[in-house]
């Protein structure tokens, strides 16, 4: 078996931002990364921000490796970590500045679709038995709060007013199971599953910004963004969810920290 790209987009949430998250697949295996915003300018890792900085690297090394799922994030967290050695311009300021990411990838590893994930990338399954998420299905309830706590239309101001970056620096600093350039921290926080997998299953990978319409917005069901997803495909997903986000732009409906964030998504189905 092998996978068939039937669509892929990847949305900025600001056209003047350059977006960090990074979508690719192969014949065997597949993978989404979604950089951790930047708390602070450029500098650490040169005239690249860290996170647009880390997702082109586990971009470049996923698309470079192979074998079975977990061979292939074992040479991704390797290729990270070396790159990041090799490159940085000198000490992180503080722990917040280090760089760090979402990712998930699937692999098809004989009659099993394997899944690995490290934090809030999204992966759905569409098959004979029905549709399930292969990571934890999306919640944002906790991050929602936070927005909320910080005041209302908090995401309507961007990440970058002081009191929302002091909160978030204070956040990120916080020990936290992610894609970083530590290879033996990822290796041992990596999850994987298993599932059976047959000719003609749709297998979604999808970054939080995207997977947003489950959580965040409610705006969906896995069966009713499947159904969606099959009739219009994925544009017609993500207009609805930049619908959604321009008619509340003062984020108050939905408390959140980003008006509208990066959105991608990669739609496979096994040949």
């Amino acid at each position: 078996m092998h996978f068939d790209l039937i669509q892929s987009l990847s949305l900025a949430g600001k056209p003047e931002i350059p977006n960090d998250d990074r979508i690719g697949s192969a014949d065997q295996h597949a993978w989404v990364i979604d950089g951790a915003t930047d708390l602070g300018p450029p500098g650490l890792l040169g005239a690249r921000g860290g996170a647009a900085w880390l997702a082109a690297a586990a971009h470049s090394a996923f698309g470079g490796a192979s074998g079975g799922l977990q061979a292939v994030c074992e040479t991704v967290f390797d290729a990270v970590a070396g790159a990041y050695e090799r490159e940085r311009q000198r000490a992180p300021v503080a722990a917040w500045e280090l760089p760090r990411a979402s990712f998930a990838a699937v692999a098809l590893e004989g009659d099993a679709l394997t899944c690995a994930y490290l934090a809030d990338c999204v992966v759905l399954h569409r098959s004979a038995e029905g549709i399930a998420f292969l990571t934890p299905a999306p919640d944002r309830e906790a991050e929602r709060a936070e927005a909320a706590a910080l005041g209302p239309g908090t995401g309507a101001y961007g990440v970058r007013t002081p009191a929302i970056v002091a909160d978030r620096r204070a956040a990120r600093a916080q020990p936290k199971a992610v894609l970083s350039i530590d290879p033996a921290q990822c290796r041992g926080d990596t999850r994987y599953v298993r599932t059976t997998v047959a000719q003609g299953d749709d297998v979604i990978l999808m970054s939080d910004g995207f997977a947003a319409l489950f959580d965040t917005y409610q705006a969906y069901d896995p069966a009713g963004f499947v159904d969606l997803l099959l009739e219009r495909g994925l544009a017609e997903l993500a207009l609805a969810l930049r619908r959604i986000e321009t008619e509340d732009a003062a984020c108050l409906r939905y408390p959140r920290f980003k008006a509208s964030d990066d959105a991608s998504a990669i739609w496979l189905r096994v040949g």
